[in-house]
């Protein structure tokens, strides 16, 4: 797999459209904070890694009746194509009504985030 985070992303859209509780992929430092950035943001529910020898991710997803609650996913930053962004250049994913998943020298930060430590970085993803 040469991009795990498009697949962690596309994992997560196909079980929202197929209405699915729970999403497991494998294991990975960078796709633990992005779950971890989805969850305090309320994108997602609960986010528990399981197992010793071959970890796991597992997801809980939310939905808002048969809906779910994240309407998009978009990776933005792409391994044959590296995005990376000033602390003044971040974009407003949907006039502010989404969040830009950024990756600073801080660890994965949200945009507001990154904007507030004024850290700047590689854009990961949009999500709204």
């Amino acid at each position: 797999m040469s991009d795990p985070i498009s697949d962690m992303l596309t994992r997560i859209r196909n079980a929202g459209a197929a209405h699915l509780a729970v999403v497991e992929l494998p294991h990975s430092r960078i796709k633990e904070s992005v779950a971890k950035v989805l969850q305090s943001e309320g994108y997602v529910g609960e986010v528990s890694v399981e197992g010793d020898l071959k970890k796991k991710i597992k997801i809980r997803l939310k939905f808002n009746g048969k809906k779910s609650v994240i309407e998009g996913l978009k990776r933005v930053s792409k391994p044959g194509l590296r995005r990376y962004v000033g602390s003044t250049e971040i974009p407003r994913v949907r006039g502010g009504l989404g969040v830009a998943i950024v990756s600073t020298s801080e660890g994965i930060l949200t945009d507001t985030q990154a904007r507030k430590k004024n850290l700047g970085g590689e854009l990961l993803a949009y999500i709204w």
